[in-house]
């Protein structure tokens, strides 16, 4: 019932009343600050008014300019809270400005940590898009891994550097040897392109351009128009280029910046460490994923020891990080709803 109720209240839809009854309870918020190593990092916490006890969750924003305050995120985070949960939504302030790199490992791994310390024990992570596989790379971290009393992924990466090369080509190889092929949305390799820009563009044009990317990552036209009337006629022209994942030019140009930051890639991968993990996982992935593919999850299913990896389900009924997939029948929503009760089972484990 909480599984169903979590979903429903995610949907937009309305919960029976008994179940709501049952199993929903109002929540209170706060707002939080915790030590992340370098500073202080902001966090919001969600609990349910009759359990100031409950069982801990972090969870972590995906790549998103509102950071914890993307209605999505709160949307969840207060729905997990109703059904008997204290969430955590620390701000990641590198994937807040879609930049995925090792400064979040760290404050993933500190606001892990700084939870553990506050409620008394390990805590269940979930991790959203690149989030997700950045919090399996903290949990792999001797440092954090005994304050990780789980960790579910949603959408995310098992390599970066598949899913760069996924962004130039739509394909990408499952473990038994199929192919996935969708087409990329352009938001993957503008993510890249954003992040390193200059690799893509003369370094006299980089503050000029960078807002007009960040603007329309950011989906806001009108602030997009007005950081494109500053350009020259050449800074146009780069930017139009930029914004054509498909210009033979911008695949040239991304396909040698995979391969410049691939080790890079390679430390925020979960891939090489998953063999060895002894934290409990629980993936999850949108069928039709075309910013992180499914099989990426499938990948990390295969690399898993089986004593770690408790669930696993690539489902129709989502699509990146929205329930926004094909109409489901009742099978793909029973299974949906079976994962997420087993989560919460987790979750309220000693």
């Amino acid at each position: 019932m909480q599984a169903v109720t979590v979903l429903r209240l995610v949907g937009g839809e309305r919960v029976p009343w008994l179940v709501g009854k049952i199993v929903a309870e109002p929540v209170r918020t706060e707002e939080l600050q915790f030590a992340t190593g370098t500073g202080m990092g902001r966090a919001r916490l969600y609990t349910p008014e009759g359990r100031p006890n409950a069982p801990a969750l972090v969870v972590l924003h995906g790549v998103h300019h509102l950071g914890i305050d993307e209605p999505r995120l709160m949307s969840f985070a207060t729905a997990m809270a109703s059904c008997g949960l204290r969430v955590l939504t620390p701000e990641l302030p590198g994937i807040k400005d879609y930049h995925v790199d090792r400064s979040s490992v760290k404050v993933i791994g500190e606001s892990v940590r700084w939870f553990a310390g506050q409620t008394g024990g390990p805590v269940g992570v979930m991790g959203l898009s690149f989030s997700g596989g950045l919090a399996l790379v903290a949990a792999a971290d001797p440092v954090y891994r005994p304050e990780f009393k789980f960790v579910l992924t949603v959408g995310s990466q098992d390599a970066m550097d598949h899913v760069a090369t996924y962004y130039l080509t739509g394909r990408e190889a499952r473990p038994d040897g199929t192919v996935e092929t969708l087409p990329a949305h352009e938001y993957g390799p503008l993510v890249l392109e954003y992040e390193h820009l200059e690799d893509f563009v003369p370094a006299r044009d980089e503050a000029a351009i960078r807002p007009v990317l960040r603007e329309h990552l950011y989906e806001n036209k009108g602030a997009e128009r007005l950081a494109e009337a500053t350009l020259t006629v050449e800074q146009r022209a780069e930017t139009a280029e930029l914004m054509d994942a498909r210009s033979a030019v911008t695949r040239s140009k991304l396909a040698a910046a995979n391969v410049k930051h691939g080790a890079e890639m390679a430390g925020l991968s979960p891939h090489g460490m998953l063999g060895a993990m002894t934290t409990p996982v629980y993936l999850l992935h949108g069928e039709a994923d075309n910013i992180i593919p499914s099989a990426e999850t499938l990948w990390m299913a295969s690399e898993l020891p089986g004593s770690s990896l408790q669930a696993v389900l690539v489902s129709p009924v989502l699509s990146h990080l929205d329930l926004d997939g094909v109409k489901p029948g009742v099978w793909d929503e029973w299974r949906l709803v079976h994962f997420f009760a087993l989560v919460m089972r987790g979750a309220e484990r000693n």
